[in-house]
C-alpha cells in the first residue's frame, strides 16, 4: 500500500517502521527535517519536502502528531490535494470536536477521516503492540485496520467520529487516577522504611497491580524519567478530558486534581520527563 506518515516522534518513528518492515511504500515528513532523514537511514521509505507533497497520490495518510493546532495545520495542507478515496488515520490524541469536524470535511471530498488514538506508550510502539481504538467511518476502518496491525495488537472500532478520542480521554481519565495513586504508594513505602523491592514483589501479585506498576515502578523508585510519555503531553490530555467533561456535565474530581498536581509538577523540573515523575512531587511533599 502506497502510504504518507506525517510526525516521527517517539512514537510514529516506531509506527512508521514497521510499516515500512511490511513492505508498504512510505513517504515520511516530519518537521524536523533531520529526524525524517534518519529515519530513512534506519528505514525503507523516501522523504518529501512539506505535508502537501507527502500526500501526492497516497492511498492512506497516517498522523501523530501533538495535539488539535498540528493536525489542523496538516489537514489544511493536503486536504485539497487528496485524491477521492484516500483514507486518513489519526494516532494523534485530540479533541473529540476536531475529529468530527475533520470526519464531515472529508466525507464532502469522497475521503474518509478516522480518529484511531493509541495506548501502549513508546514501548508498545516499539514492539508493534499498541492498542488503537478507533472512530469513523467503519468500512474505511476494514480495509485499514490489517495495516494499523502493523504496530498493534488490540485494535477496535468504537463507532461514530470522535468516538475513539472520547475512548482514549476514559483511558486517559483512569490511568491518571492510577499514576498518582501509585506514586502515593511508594513514596509511603519509603518513609515507611520498608523494603520497595519487596513491596513491589508484593503489590504486583496482589489487587493493586496495573500497567503502570508493572512498567513504571522502577523508574519511579530509581528517580529515572528522561523517557516515554511527557509530563506536558499528560497535561495537554487532561486538559482536553476536562474541557469534554464540562461540556457534557461529568464532574471528574479524582483528575481535576492530578490535572492541578501535573501542572505543580511541570513547574518542579523538566517538563519533558516521563509524567511517572509525580513520585518526585510526592516525595518532596512528604
Amino acid at each position: 500500500m502506497k502510504i504518507t506518515f506525517i510526525g516521527l516522534g517517539k512514537m510514529g518513528w516506531h509506527m512508521a517502521g514497521h510499516l515500512s518492515k511490511q513492505g508498504h511504500a512510505i513517504t515520511v515528513y516530519d518537521r524536523d527535517r533531520q529526524t525524517a532523514q534518519k529515519w530513512v537511514g534506519a528505514f525503507t521509505g523516501q522523504i518529501a519536502p512539506d505535508p502537501r507533497q507527502a500526500c501526492v497520490d497516497t492511498e492512506l495518510v497516517v498522523t501523530a502528531l501533538p495535539a488539535d493546532e498540528q493536525l489542523q495545520a496538516v489537514w489544511q495542507a493536503c486536504y485539497e490535494g487528496l485524491k477521492p478515496s484516500t483514507i486518513w488515520v489519526d494516532h494523534s490524541t485530540t479533541s473529540a470536536h476536531i475529529a468530527r469536524e475533520l470526519s464531515v470535511q472529508a466525507q464532502s471530498r469522497a475521503l474518509s477521516f478516522i480518529d484511531a488514538p493509541v495506548s501502549g506508550g513508546t514501548l508498545g510502539a516499539q514492539n508493534g503492540s499498541l492498542t488503537v481504538m478507533a472512530g469513523g467511518d467503519q468500512a474505511a476502518w476494514a480495509v485499514v485496520e490489517p495495516v494499523v496491525q502493523a504496530y498493534a495488537n488490540k485494535t477496535t472500532w468504537l463507532g461514530d467520529a470522535g468516538s475513539g478520542q472520547l475512548t482514549k480521554m476514559a483511558n486517559q481519565i483512569c490511568v491518571a487516577g492510577i499514576g498518582q495513586a501509585l506514586a502515593e504508594g511508594l513514596a509511603f513505602a519509603e518513609r515507611a522504611g520498608l523494603d520497595t523491592k519487596k513491596v513491589l514483589g508484593v503489590m504486583l501479585k496482589g489487587s493493586s497491580t496495573s500497567w503502570m506498576m508493572e512498567h513504571r515502578s522502577e523508574a519511579m523508585l530509581q528517580g529515572e524519567y528522561a523517557f516515554g510519555f511527557s509530563t506536558k503531553l499528560m497535561q495537554k490530555d487532561l486538559r482536553l478530558v476536562l474541557q469534554e467533561a464540562r461540556v457534557n456535565g461529568m464532574p471528574l474530581p479524582v483528575t481535576s486534581l492530578v490535572a492541578e498536581l501535573l501542572d505543580e509538577l511541570a513547574e518542579m523540573q523538566d517538563p519533558n520527563w516521563d509524567w511517572c515523575s509525580l513520585m518526585e512531587r510526592q516525595r518532596k511533599a512528604c
